[in-house]
C-alpha cells in the first residue's frame, strides 16, 4: 500500500495528465468522425441511440415545462427504468455510477455512501450531492455528519426516470448546491390502467417484493401507488437481518385545461447495516490480500455476539443500569421518514407562466455502528500494550494487589477462556448517533415571454432542523475475524480492564438542536437569439441563517470515580451547560450558458458559473464558518446520428474553502483547503448492427490541492483524495428477438485508476477492473425474468482506507480499508399488467 515518494509523484502528475490529453485527443477525433458521418445512412434498425437527446429534461431549467436535452446548455444524464433494471443497484448511490463526472463509494451498504463530483475536494460523505424527488430537494443540506442525501432515499419501481445534472445552472436553482443534482421523477397515473409486480431474490438471502399501479380515478384525476418490502442479512452476513424494511408511495395528479396539479407522499421505514473498513494485508508491491479469518468480499464485524450493547455514557441512571443506554446494532444506519409534497404548473395566458413546488420531510435517521479503531494485533501484543500503560492505565502504577504483571482473556458471551494468545484482536468503537430531522422547502417561479426572451423571477425558501444525540467511542475488544466475538480482559492485580467486552467510554458526545433557514431570490433569462443559438443566464441572491443550542462536554471523566475500573475512565460526558450558535450570511451565485445547434442532430455548448456552499450545522459546531466557493467552466459537445450518440463535456473548476473534518485519534480535526481540477466526461452509445448496443461512460480528470495544510504539513500539489484520475464503464448488450418474446444479454466492465484515500497521499487505493453480467428474458409483453451477477470474479478492490487515521495506517503490513462487495447473484421475475 505504501508507494515511494517518487513513484507517487509520477502517478499523481505525469500519468493522469498524459492520460487526460490522450482522452481529450481521442474525444475530439471521435467527435470529428461523428460530424462527418452525420449524414451517413444508419444501420437497418434505424433506431435512435439510448442517450435519447430528444428527451425533455426538467432538472436545472428555469421553467417547469423543461427543455429538450439536445438544446440544453449543460451536462445532464438521463437514466431510464431499463438502465435501472439492468444495473440492479444495491443502493440509491449505486445508481449514481451511471453518471460520468461522479465517483461513488457505495461499499458502505444501502446507506452512508461517499459521493464525489468533478474533482471537488471532500473528505467523504456527499458534500456536493443533492437528491431531489419530483424536482424538490428531499433535505436541503446535501450532507451533515452521519447523513448524506442518498441515505434518505430508497429506490423502487415507482420511479419513472432519474436525471443527473453536473455543474451547469445548479448554483442558481433548487437549493443552489453547485455540484451534482440527482432528480428522481415518480411515475404518474395515466388514462390506461397499468401496473407491475416484481419478486427479487439473491444468493445472499434477499426476499423482496415491489408493486406499482397507476391509472385514472376520473376523467381528469390520476393516481399511481406502489412500494416495496425486503429483508436480507446482506452480502456481508451480519448473522441477523441487517437490511430490513419497506416503503409506500402515492402520487395523485389533476389535469386542467391550463395546467396540472400534483400531490405525492412517501412513508419509508428501513434499517441497514453500516459497513466500514476491515483488516487487510498490504503487500510490498502495493497489492492487497485478505487478512486471515476475514473474507474481504463477505466478511463483517457484525455478529449476534456484538449486536446488543449497553453503553456507559453518564454518571446518571439509565435503562441498562446507572449511567447506561441500550442499543441494537440491527438498527444500523436506517431511516424512519415521512415525505410529502406537491406542485402546480399553470399557463396564465398572455405569455405568463407560473410554477410552484413544495415538500415536507419529518422523521429519524439514526446510525448504530461499530467503527474500527486500529489494525489488529495478537492478544499477546494487546496485553503487553495495556500493561505498558499505552492507554494511561492505572494498572501499571499499582492497585490493592500491586502493579499488574499479566492478564487473561475470556469470551464475554460464553465465559470460555481464550488460550491462544496468537489470536488477532482489535478494538471497535460502538458508535450511537441519533438524528431527528424536519424540513420544509418551497420553490415558486413566475415567467413572462417578451418576443425571443423569457424572464423568470423566483423565490426559494427552506426551513430545516436536526436534533442530534451522539455517543462516539465506547471501544469494545473483539476477535479480528468475520462475525467478531467480544473479549474481556482481567489483570492479575484485580483491576477491572473491561465490561462485557467494553474497554473504553465515549470520547466525543453531542447533544444539539440545530435550525437553519435559507431564503433565495432568483432572476433568470432565456434568450433565443436565432433558430440555432440560445443563451441563458441566472442570478441567485441567498441568505442563510442558522441558530443552534449545544450542550457542552467535559472530557477525561471517570464515570464511577474508581480509577481501577479502566473501561470507564477518561470519558467525555454532557455536562448540563449550554452554548449557542448564531450565523447569518448572504451570498451571490450566478451562471451564464450558451447552446449552438450545428444541425438538427448535433450541438455544442459553453457555460461558466460561480457557486457557493454555506457552512452547515457540523461545520459551525466546530468553528468552521468559512463559505466554500467554486468557479466552473464547461465546454460540451453532443450528437445523435441514429446509430451513434455522444455527450461529452470538458470542465475546469477552481475551488476555495473546503473544511476537511475528521475524527483522528479521538480528536476532531478540521483543515481548510483549495483545489483545482480539469477533465472530460464522456457518454457514448454505438449501435453498429441491429440489436447490438455498445455503451461507454468515462471520466478523465486531473485534480489536485492548490493549498492544503493537513497533519501539520503542506499538502499542496497532492492529488485530491478518494477520486480516481480515470474511471470507465463499458456496457455491451445484445437482444435476440424470438417468436414468443426476446432475450437480452448485457454486461459491464468497470476500470478504476489508482487513488489516494487521504489528502496526505499516503494511503494508496490500487486500480482495479470489475466485471458484471446478466440476461433478461421477456415472455410476451407481460412477463420478464432477469438474472444479474455482480463482481463475477470476486475482485478484491478498495474504495476507502481509514479516514480516521492520518498517514499510511500500516501496522506490520496490516491495514484497515473498505473493499467493494464480493461476488453476488440477484434474480427477479416481473409481471406487467
Amino acid at each position: 500500500m505504501l508507494i515511494p515518494a517518487a513513484r507517487r509523484q509520477s502517478r499523481r502528475t505525469a500519468f493522469p495528465r498524459a492520460l487526460f490529453r490522450a482522452a481529450l485527443a481521442s474525444s475530439v477525433a471521435l467527435f470529428a468522425v461523428a460530424a462527418q458521418a452525420q449524414d451517413a445512412a444508419a444501420p437497418a434498425s434505424g433506431d435512435s441511440s439510448s442517450l435519447d437527446l430528444e428527451e425533455i429534461i426538467v432538472t436545472g431549467t428555469a421553467r417547469a415545462e423543461g427543455i429538450r436535452k439536445l438544446d440544453a446548455s449543460f451536462a445532464i444524464t438521463s437514466i431510464d427504468p431499463e438502465d435501472i433494471a439492468q444495473t440492479a443497484p444495491k443502493s440509491t448511490a449505486d445508481l449514481f455510477k451511471l453518471t460520468p463526472g461522479v465517483w461513488v463509494e457505495s461499499s458502505g451498504g444501502e446507506s452512508g455512501a461517499n459521493v464525489f463530483v468533478r474533482g471537488f475536494p471532500t473528505a467523504g460523505d456527499a458534500e456536493f450531492t443533492t437528491v431531489q424527488l419530483n424536482s424538490s430537494p428531499i433535505f436541503p443540506p446535501s450532507t451533515l455528519s452521519f447523513l448524506e442525501n442518498s441515505t434518505l432515499f430508497r429506490l423502487d419501481e415507482t420511479i419513472e426516470r432519474v436525471e443527473g445534472l453536473r455543474g451547469g445552472p445548479n448554483p442558481v436553482f433548487s437549493n443552489g448546491q453547485p455540484g451534482v443534482t440527482f432528480n428522481f421523477i415518480e411515475k404518474k397515473g395515466g388514462k390506461d390502467p397499468e401496473g407491475l409486480i416484481k419478486l427479487t431474490g439473491s444468493d445472499y438471502g434477499t426476499k423482496r417484493l415491489d408493486v406499482v399501479y397507476g391509472g385514472p380515478i376520473s376523467e381528469d384525476w390520476f393516481v399511481s401507488v406502489g412500494g416495496f418490502y425486503r429483508e436480507t442479512d446482506g452480502i456481508r452476513d451480519t448473522e441477523f437481518p441487517s437490511d430490513r424494511g419497506g416503503q409506500f408511495s402515492a402520487n395523485v395528479t389533476h389535469v386542467m385545461d391550463n395546467g396540472e396539479v400534483n400531490f405525492y407522499g412517501r412513508r419509508t421505514k428501513d434499517k441497514n447495516a453500516w459497513l466500514l473498513p476491515i483488516p487487510l494485508i498490504a503487500e510490498a508491491d502495493g497489492g492487497i490480500r485478505e487478512f486471515p479469518g476475514f473474507d474481504a468480499g463477505t466478511g463483517t464485524y457484525h455478529s449476534n455476539d456484538i449486536r446488543l450493547a449497553t453503553l456507559e455514557v453518564t454518571r446518571g441512571s439509565g435503562a441498562g443500569g446507572p449511567g447506561t443506554i441500550r442499543r441494537d446494532l440491527s438498527d444500523g444506519r436506517g431511516i424512519d421518514l415521512y415525505l410529502t409534497g406537491g406542485s402546480v404548473e399553470l399557463d396564465l395566458g398572455n405569455d405568463w407562466e407560473f410554477s410552484g413546488r413544495y415538500n415536507y420531510l419529518a422523521g429519524d435517521a439514526n446510525t448504530m455502528g461499530v467503527v474500527p479503531v486500529a489494525p489488529p494485533v495478537t492478544a499477546a501484543a494487546y496485553l503487553a500494550n495495556r500493561l505498558a500503560g499505552a492507554n494511561g492505565d492505572a494498572a501499571v502504577v499499582g492497585a490493592a494487589g500491586g502493579p499488574a504483571t499479566t492478564g487473561s482473556f475470556t469470551f464475554a458471551g460464553s465465559g470460555a477462556a481464550l488460550t491462544d494468545l496468537n489470536q488477532q484482536v482489535m478494538e471497535l468503537g460502538w458508535w450511537s448517533v441519533e438524528k431527528e430531522l424536519e424540513s420544509f422547502t418551497t420553490d415558486l417561479r413566475l415567467s413572462k415571454t417578451f418576443g425571443s426572451n423569457t424572464v423568470t423571477v423566483g423565490v426559494y425558501i427552506a426551513d430545516y432542523s436536526s436534533k442530534d444525540l451522539w455517543y462516539l467511542g465506547n471501544n469494545q475488544l473483539v476477535t479480528a475475524e468475520s462475525n467478531s466475538r467480544r473479549l474481556d480482559l482481567a489483570l492479575n492485580n484485580g483491576v477491572r480492564a473491561s465490561r462485557g467486552g467494553f474497554v473504553g467510554a465515549p470520547f466525543f458526545d453531542v447533544n444539539a438542536s440545530y435550525n437553519g433557514q435559507n431564503i433565495a431570490g432568483v432572476l433568470a433569462d432565456e434568450w433565443q437569439v436565432t433558430d440555432t443559438l440560445r443563451i441563458d443566464g441566472g442570478l441567485r441572491l441567498e441568505k442563510a441563517t442558522v441558530d443552534a443550542t449545544l450542550e457542552n462536554v467535559t472530557f477525561g471523566v471517570d464515570l464511577d470515580d474508581n480509577p481501577l475500573t479502566l473501561h470507564n475512565n477518561g470519558a467525555a460526558i454532557l455536562n448540563g451547560t449550554f452554548r449557542e450558535i448564531d450565523y447569518d450570511k448572504t451570498e451571490l451565485s450566478w451562471t451564464v450558458g450558451a447552446n449552438l445547434a450545428l444541425t438538427d442532430e448535433m450541438g455544442v455548448f459553453a457555460r461558466v458559473n460561480h457557486g457557493v456552499k454555506f457552512p452547515q450545522f457540523d461545520n459551525l459546531r466546530d468553528g468552521a464558518t468559512n463559505i466554500q466557493e467554486v468557479d466552473q467552466y464547461e465546454l460540451g459537445y453532443k450528437a445523435d446520428i441514429g446509430y451513434a450518440a455522444v455527450f461529452a463535456t470538458a470542465f475546469y473548476n477552481d475551488f476555495k474553502g473546503l473544511p476537511f473534518q475528521r475524527f483522528v485519534n479521538g480528536q476532531n480535526v478540521v483543515d481548510i483547503g483549495t483545489s483545482r481540477a480539469y477533465g472530460v466526461e464522456v457518454e457514448l452509445v454505438v449501435e453498429p448492427v441491429e440489436n447490438l448496443q455498445l455503451a461507454l461512460t468515462g471520466t478523465f480528470q486531473d485534480a489536485e490541492f492548490k493549498k492544503l495544510f493537513s497533519g501539520g504539513q503542506d499538502r499542496s500539489g497532492n492529488q485530491i483524495s478518494r477520486q480516481p484520475p480515470v474511471s470507465v464503464r463499458f456496457t455491451p448488450s445484445y437482444e435476440v428477438p424470438l417468436a414468443w418474446g426476446s432475450v437480452r444479454f448485457f454486461g459491464t466492465v468497470t476500470y478504476v485508476d489508482d487513488r489516494f484515500s487521504d489528502p496526505e497521499n499516503l494511503q494508496v487505493l490500487p486500480s482495479y477492473t470489475k466485471y458484471d453480467a446478466g440476461f433478461a428474458v421477456d415472455v410476451g409483453e407481460n412477463l420478464t425474468f432477469q438474472i444479474v451477477g455482480d463482481n463475477l470474479t470476486d475482485k478484491l478492490a478498495l474504495t476507502e482506507g481509514n479516514p480516521r487515521v492520518i498517514g499510511s495506517g500500516v501496522s506490520d503490513g496490516v491495514v484497515l480499508a473498505r473493499p467493494i462487495l464480493g461476488r453476488s447473484v440477484e434474480a427477479s421475475v416481473s409481471y406487467r399488467f
